[in-house]
């Protein structure tokens, strides 16, 4: 009983995971900055061995979170999930920067029961229930995920692209809708509020179906998280960034990943 308690305390302390992603995973909009009072925006979301090519799997969206500039949450509008990818359309209806991020996370747990190995793969909520009492050798692994591009409708703002305090995320110095390239440009990366220092950070340029060069580049965080790049050429860039930490002093293993896209302008 005493260790059936003990388990239920240590899984219900986690957040929710997703496991490490074998595929690069881009959620990819039409168009970046726009003008006027009132637009639309197209994105398509998936995941495959080259940036922005819908060659291997779909993304699921039960994650997506819209966040208008005003800080409110937006639904998103003709949601289609296809075999290689997920599209959606977003209706810009205030002024301002668009945060759009899809966030997914879960743990995966192993352990033995009657001398067989076993898994569980899922939410926190479900986890406590699925894990038998009489379960041994438990090892829980937490897993946090993020996917986002932001788009800007006139002038940009900053109300949005606030950091949630949770996983791996983006704090932008330069504003990630003013991209020029020839131009260097620094962002920050938290994870779960705090500088995710020595990180490398992996920059790769849509479109290398047509070149000979895949056109990646690699940077380093540096002790308060921050990292600069500098754009070789105008286009649509995928940034990825991920850390693993073992389990230690009673906490579970953990993994978190970044994936943003930005578009840089001539």
């Amino acid at each position: 009983m005493k260790k059936s308690l003990a388990l239920i305390a240590a899984l219900s302390a986690l957040a929710l995971p997703m496991s490490a992603q074998a595929h690069r995973a881009w959620l990819a909009p039409t168009s970046t900055v726009l003008s006027g009072t009132d637009a639309w925006v197209g994105f398509d979301a998936g995941m495959s061995n080259g940036v922005f090519i819908a060659d291997h799997a779909a993304m699921g969206l039960d994650g997506l979170v819209i966040t208008a500039p005003d800080g409110s949450t937006v639904a998103p509008e003709n949601v289609m999930r296809s075999r290689y990818r997920s599209t959606f359309d977003l209706h810009l209806t205030q002024p301002g920067t668009w945060r759009v991020a899809n966030v997914m996370g879960g743990v995966v747990v192993s352990y033995k029961q009657d001398g067989a190995t076993k898994r569980f793969r899922g939410t926190e909520a479900d986890m406590a229930a699925s894990i038998p009492a009489d379960a041994t050798e438990v090892t829980v692994t937490r897993s946090d995920s993020r996917v986002e591009t932001f788009v800007t409708l006139g002038a940009p703002t900053t109300d949005a692209l606030q950091p949630t305090g949770k996983g791996m995320e983006l704090v932008p110095v330069t504003h990630p809708n003013d991209l020029v390239a020839g131009e260097p440009a620094t962002f920050k990366l938290v994870r779960d509020g705090a500088p995710a220092a020595d990180l490398d950070v992996t920059v790769a340029r849509g479109g290398a179906r047509y070149r000979d060069n895949p056109e990646e580049m690699t940077v380093r965080t540096a002790a308060d998280g921050s990292f600069t790049v500098t754009w070789p050429e105008p286009g649509m860039y995928w940034l990825n960034a991920s850390v693993r930490t073992p389990a230690a002093d009673g906490r579970p293993a953990a993994s978190a990943q970044y994936n943003g896209v930005m578009e840089v302008l001539p």
